[in-house]
């Protein structure tokens, strides 16, 4: 039976700091899918967009694309909606898998991207799946961590006999606060501080991604849910603030505070879950650009090989990112059998998270 512990654990973060340990042993993911954004649009599609305060400010065409690391991102269909498109991840999973609709006990959304502020996205999708009456229907919103917060809460439910099955579904719209973002940067009287806060916002993409966990034995040959840990600095939640228009960060200081608190987890998760990286086979992560990807391979001490990067194509997707890059790394043959997963993600907030699959 699994179990949730929290304890007091002193991790220098401006006094004893609280962390959540889940360890698990009778949830399998039964599968995994995603759906790319279907129009590209370049870093030099956008810089098009701002040129003249580009220039103005000193920099060369090519810029953002240097400095992030990030070629293209995807935008989803003009006049569709997160909804529809996370909705189209989890009726691929479901047809791939052969499993009904009546059979799903609970389903959660866990975008950053919402039509509408309420009711909830999950029972937009819930009614486009034509799910049971019975199956429960939430969202989780927790910036780019609520895909992984997500799985902990749907996993501590099934491990403990509560449900049999829970379908977790993500789609991420970049377009709004991009385009926004580029008309902002092109009035006259934008300036470099503008342009510094506005970069990450630069460098977001769309997609979607569903997942599907069953309650199931660690003997399956399912892949399944180890455990996970999950510690915060709250103090810095002011660094990167979004709306659905916009989003304002501070890329330099959320770098080094992420990088720090990441560091930290990554000594708990040694701690709680009994691994070193050395024993990791696969990192997959969420993905913001260059710089933040070089930082999280070099602080848990995995060689690129061992991590397969999708954002120079995709950018930031937000909660989807993890479940995109765990789908394309199974697609291209990089997860074997009983290979030891680690997932990681670090949310604006600041939360992080590491959780250990073994496929």
């Amino acid at each position: 039976m699994g179990y949730l512990s929290i304890r007091v654990y002193p991790c220098d973060l401006g006094g004893d700091t609280l962390y959540t340990s889940m360890h698990f042993s009778r949830v399998n993911i039964a599968g995994v899918e995603y759906v790319d954004g279907p129009e590209v649009v370049t870093s030099g599609d956008l810089e098009a967009g701002f040129l003249e305060t580009l220039q103005r400010l000193g920099h060369r065409p090519g810029f953002l694309e240097s400095l992030t690391g990030v070629k293209e991102r995807r935008f989803l269909e003009r006049g569709s909606n997160p909804s529809d498109y996370a909705t189209k991840a989890a009726d691929q999973l479901l047809r791939r898998l052969g499993v009904s609709a009546n059979s799903i006990d609970l389903i959660i959304n866990t975008s950053v991207s919402k039509d509408f502020i309420e009711p909830s996205i999950a029972s937009v999708v819930h009614n486009n799946l034509g799910l049971s009456p019975a199956c429960m229907n939430f969202d989780v919103s927790n910036a780019c961590l609520a895909f992984l917060n997500a799985m902990t809460i749907a996993g501590n439910m099934i491990e403990r006999g509560q449900i049999e099955s829970a379908l977790i579904v993500d789609g991420e719209d970049s377009r709004l606060p991009v385009e926004t973002t580029v008309q902002s940067l092109a009035n006259p009287m934008s300036n470099e501080q503008l342009f510094r806060d506005s970069l990450a916002t630069l460098t977001i993409g769309s997609g979607a991604a569903a997942m599907l966990l069953v309650r199931g034995d660690s003997d399956d040959e399912l892949p399944s849910m180890i455990g996970s840990v999950t510690l915060s600095a709250t103090h810095h939640n002011h660094l990167c603030q979004g709306s659905p228009e916009k989003m304002k960060t501070d890329s330099g200081a959320l770098l080094r505070a992420g990088i720090d608190l990441f560091g930290k987890t990554v000594d708990l998760a040694e701690q709680e879950l009994g691994w070193t990286s050395e024993e990791i086979d696969e990192l997959v992560m969420h993905q913001v650009g260059s710089a933040h990807s070089k930082s999280i391979l070099k602080r848990m001490n995995v060689p690129p090989e061992k991590t397969h990067l999708i954002f120079e194509k995709f950018g930031n997707i937000g909660p989807a990112a993890i479940p995109i890059t765990l789908a394309k790394s199974n697609e291209l043959g990089r997860l074997k059998q009983d290979d030891r997963i680690a997932l990681m993600g670090i949310g604006s907030g600041l939360n992080c998270t590491l959780m250990e699959l073994k496929w």
